[in-house]
């Protein structure tokens, strides 16, 4: 419970996560039909990067604030579109001072028959969560542990949807909490398209991880990783990756071109990284 998003918010992390999550209820809209976002640790849903907390580390000038300063190749641009106009939203006074958490993110794109669930089990951050959407008849939020969502809010009754997995990898066992969490909740909603949150640091067991995703056998899995600087001499935050499961067919193709631009943009050191694989379907990586 001591994790606190708002330190990180806007960072390099936050850039992959939500330009994906941008591009996938982007892809949810191409149809008429009206579709839910589970969004499972959905954190306060909107922070002020001008404020003490935000200011005292920082990173988001290291992640998006390094993004709105670029000029973006076309391709890139396309890519980003949904995600920058979102961020751009917020602040219409220009410049930076409001960054949208993934709840929030995601409603700024909905379309008026598309629906959020939000959970978060913080005390504080549920009630400021709570009251940025109060009177928002298309959106639910609720006090509780995400981990609970993944079994009793599947499947929605929409029957269409994104289930978004974000837990703050505070205490151990949350990357086998992430497997067995997949496995449940696919059983409820195998129709469902999925995007898991996973840190990279010194230490992390991603191999095992991945092993794991394979070994349940779900036919396709798509992996995006993202890595800033090497993990080998500092503590904390090297990279993340997102597993999505369901992915549309066109993102494997976004990711490609994404991908080696915010590596570029948002290499803290030469040993940054990037990659995309299918963990399942399509052609995995051996």
């Amino acid at each position: 419970m001591n994790y606190r998003h708002i330190y990180h918010a806007g960072n390099f992390a936050d850039v992959l996560k939500h330009a994906v999550l941008a591009r996938l209820v982007t892809y949810l809209k191409q149809k008429d039909k009206a579709f839910r976002v589970l969004d499972t640790h959905a954190g306060i849903g909107l922070y002020d990067l001008s404020g003490e907390e935000a200011q005292k580390t920082g990173e988001w000038r290291e992640g998006i604030g390094r993004l709105t300063e670029a000029e973006l190749p076309a391709p890139v641009a396309d890519i980003l579109g949904p995600y920058l106009s979102a961020v751009r939203d917020l602040n219409p006074e220009g410049g930076l001072t409001h960054y949208p958490g993934s709840p929030k993110l995601a409603r700024l794109l909905f379309r008026p028959q598309d629906r959020l669930s939000a959970m978060e089990l913080h005390p504080e951050d549920y009630e400021t969560l709570h009251a940025l959407f109060e009177g928002d008849f298309q959106s639910r939020i609720t006090r509780l542990d995400g981990w609970l969502a993944l079994g009793a809010h599947l499947p929605p009754k929409e029957k269409r949807g994104l289930v978004l997995v974000d837990p703050p990898f505070e205490v151990e066992g949350e990357y086998e909490r992430l497997v067995e969490g997949l496995a449940k909740a696919h059983r409820r909603f195998a129709g469902g398209i999925f995007c898991l949150w996973y840190p990279l640091k010194k230490g992390a067991p991603v191999k095992d991880f991945h092993a794991a995703l394979k070994a349940l056998e779900i036919p396709k899995m798509l992996c995006a990783e993202l890595s800033v600087r090497s993990d080998r001499d500092v503590t904390g935050l090297a990279g993340s990756g997102l597993i999505i499961v369901n992915p549309p067919y066109t993102l494997k193709g976004e990711l490609d071109v994404l991908l080696p631009f915010l590596k570029a943009r948002l290499a803290q050191d030469r040993f940054a990284s990037a990659r995309c694989f299918w963990l399942r379907g399509e052609t995995p990586l051996n």
